[in-house]
């Protein structure tokens, strides 16, 4: 079992419970953990053995841009695709970080992780 981490996804976008939220929008930071079977592609050195992490990126951005009022709905979005479109992939773990969030005091970030395993 291997690990591959996409950290330090950095979007601007709206998600949010307030309207102003969805106006004016935030900067996030977004982290992704897999855990696959990279053994096949430590032999072969082809991308095609692998878990492509452009790819990983790809939806992170994609799913990230599609509002959410909760950060837990957006990470999970983003782990169901992950599951549908990587068959390599046995588990998978997703931050998602709001930087600054509006919530009345002086806090860096608000920061949600879920994790889920493939389904057999």
């Amino acid at each position: 079992m291997g690990i591959i981490r996409v950290n330090d996804i950095r979007l601007f976008t709206n998600h949010g419970c307030l309207e102003e939220e969805a106006k004016i929008g935030s900067e996030y930071r977004v982290d992704v953990e897999v855990k696959a079977d990279l053994q096949k592609s430590a032999e072969t050195d082809e991308l095609v053995d692998t878990v492509d992490y452009v790819h990983l990126n790809k939806i992170v951005k994609e799913e990230m841009a599609i509002r959410s009022k909760l950060l837990e709905h957006v990470a999970q979005r983003i782990i169901d695709r992950i599951f549908k479109e990587i068959q390599l992939v046995d588990e998978v773990e997703v931050s998602v970080a709001k930087i600054n969030p509006p919530i009345g005091g002086n806090v860096a970030e608000v920061v949600i992780v879920l994790s889920d395993v493939r389904k057999k």
